[in-house]
């Protein structure tokens, strides 16, 4: 009998992921149906587009939009689910958005599985949800090594099945657009989320600013993701020295000799090339003391930091999260790692074993078998 999954993404990054899985899927079952609420890398994988929920206009929408737009969803994937059957629901990260399409799925098909593509960082905020985690799902699989052992350890089966920056068979490296960068060369990450370069851009261009009073010669490059990220940094202004590439970061990264990043996923870009960093996170001081700090139950956020220190060995970079804006300390931080060799060094060495884990996993292929083996697998074995 042919299979069916159903899967929901809600951002191109969970878009790009899905699509690598969903491929993976259709090399081993190409009689598997696959449908998806997500975006264009889904649909060219080979699954059927039940609704577009990645495109810029969706992720644009104010809150009130959004929240009519998601109940109007709801209503039509009830519908839908009450005429078809399914095997497998794969929500793909925003768990916001998903835990009400795996309500649906647990309320009207029992017999379907629940499998997390992309963990909950539960592990980092929010630790209380792990029980509403543990009844909306039937396994998570993870991109980050040390997360099955703390879901596990909550009575959530969890796998690591790397991640798709690690994954040769679908990372490419597009040609960098500029070529004639000064040297040395800082690579400036500022985030793909708006708001995130509306808060970091700011403190990484005065950064660069002060780093060249003391670097005459230094010079800057903007990894940017999308057009929308650069017309941001243009709009908020580009210190004399730093250009754009449109490339995004593995354009830039492979020219330069640091890196300032905004903490993320770049930080793991940036750690993939070997290239030392320094990260950082702007929060609203007032909101951080007066909420976020009492969300947070962890005191490293970066993922180079937090791979390490489950490996038990140090901090691999430095992060200042959650900071305030304050731009001497950065760049004390960036200045060290271009004039001190040693330090650079060793913080190369550091990122080497932060991605040695990531070495042996291929995501698509990894996430794909883990799921068709999890199908196998009776309910409540």
């Amino acid at each position: 009998m042919t299979r069916t999954a159903l899967f929901a993404a809600f951002e191109p990054s969970g878009d790009a992921h899905a699509a690598a899985m969903t491929a993976a899927l259709r090399r081993r079952d190409p009689e598997m149906r696959i449908v998806a609420l997500g975006g264009p890398r889904m649909q060219a994988s080979g699954a059927e587009l039940l609704e577009s929920t990645t495109d810029r206009a969706v992720m644009l929408a104010g809150a009130l939009a959004q929240a009519r737009r998601h109940r109007a969803r709801l209503r039509r994937v009830r519908d839908w689910l009450d005429a078809q059957r399914i095997d497998v629901f794969v929500p793909v990260d925003s768990p916001a958005a998903n835990w009400a399409m795996c309500k649906q799925v647990r309320a009207s098909q029992r017999q379907a599985k629940i499998v997390h593509l992309v963990a909950p960082q539960l592990w980092a905020w929010a630790p209380w949800r792990i029980g509403k985690l543990r009844r909306l799902t039937d396994h998570v699989l993870c991109l980050l090594p040390f997360e099955p052992d703390w879901f596990n350890a909550r009575g959530v089966p969890a796998t690591f099945v790397g991640h798709p920056l690690f994954d040769p068979t679908h990372t490419t490296v597009p040609t960098p657009t500029d070529t004639d960068i000064a040297r040395p060369c800082l690579a400036l990450l500022p985030g793909s989320r708006l708001g995130e370069i509306k808060a970091n851009w700011p403190t990484m261009a005065a950064v660069f600013t002060h780093l060249r009073q003391s670097h005459a010669q230094l010079g800057g490059v903007v990894a940017a993701a999308s057009d929308a990220v650069a017309a941001r940094v243009e709009a908020i202004g580009v210190p004399a020295g730093v250009c754009i590439d449109r490339g995004g970061a593995d354009a830039v990264l492979p020219r330069a000799d640091a890196a300032l990043v905004v903490s993320g996923t770049a930080t793991l870009h940036t750690a993939r090339h070997g290239v030392p960093m320094v990260a950082l996170y702007n929060v609203n001081r007032l909101s951080w003391h007066l909420v976020g700090r009492w969300l947070m139950t962890t005191g490293t956020f970066t993922l180079p930091n937090l791979i390490a220190e489950h490996a038990g060995q140090p901090r691999a970079i430095v992060e200042f999260v959650p900071h305030f804006g304050q731009v001497q300390p950065v760049t004390a931080a960036v200045d060290r790692l271009l004039t001190d060799p040693d330090a650079a060094a060793r913080q190369r060495a550091a990122l080497a074993a932060v991605c040695a884990p990531f070495a042996a996993v291929r995501f698509a292929d990894a996430s794909a078998d883990r799921l068709l083996e999890l199908l196998t697998v009776p309910m409540g074995a």
